[in-house]
């Protein structure tokens, strides 16, 4: 990165539409990390449904994202949200990003002034996994979820790390207004990852100026 990134606030989503197509009622229920952890086979089958299917793949895919959510649900301040049309049809999971800063080991370059100042100061939320059911796509589904999942922890930046090679995967959060700020690298492997963040809420005296 050559200078810091200043955020912008950006109410308005890109290709948000509202959830008043639906023609069936949907409801949003916290999960606990112990709930969490019960329903992780039906979690980790809306995530196989939605994600594009490679000959091959499924199966260490499911494997993979099973072994990072057993992970997240062990993290400080772990939370789930679920939308349930009656079955389930997304869901949305994360935890605070540390006030240390040990989140964005490995960024590449300056990080930006505020997204330092709101990890410190505990305003920082990671949205480390985010589900839609492919139907569901269309009808707001996604930003519903992020934007709840943050209020429900007064976060005023919401943040998130996707591997640089799943450009579906950072188009879709850049379409809801997700800001790209650069690159993270974490050994081991050649992983590199995409550091996005969300600005969210509104700012008080005593917060920086966007």
């Amino acid at each position: 990165m050559t200078a810091p990134t200043r955020l912008t606030r950006s109410p308005t989503r890109a290709g948000h539409q509202p959830l008043s197509t639906r023609t069936t009622s949907l409801s949003l229920r916290r999960l606990n990390r112990w709930q969490a952890e019960g329903l992780q086979e039906d979690l980790a089958d809306l995530y196989e449904e939605s994600c594009a299917r490679v000959p091959g793949r499924e199966y260490r895919g499911r494997k993979n994202f099973l072994r990072r959510l057993t992970r997240d649900i062990w993290r400080p301040g772990f939370a789930m949200l679920t939308a349930e049309a009656p079955d389930l049809v997304g869901y949305a999971f994360g935890f605070p990003v540390p006030r240390d800063g040990s989140w964005w080991s490995g960024f590449r370059g300056t990080l930006p002034k505020d997204v330092e100042q709101l990890t410190a100061s505990g305003q920082a939320f990671a949205i480390s996994g985010m589900v839609v059911r492919p139907s569901e796509r269309h009808q707001g589904l996604a930003d519903r979820l992020q934007e709840r999942l943050l209020a429900d922890h007064r976060a005023l930046l919401g943040a998130t790390l996707v591997d640089r090679t799943h450009r579906a995967a950072c188009a879709g959060f850049q379409s809801r207004g997700w800001l790209n700020i650069g690159l993270v690298y974490r050994p081991p492997g050649p992983a590199v990852l995409r550091a996005l963040v969300l600005p969210h809420g509104e700012p008080t005296a005593a917060e920086p100026s966007w």
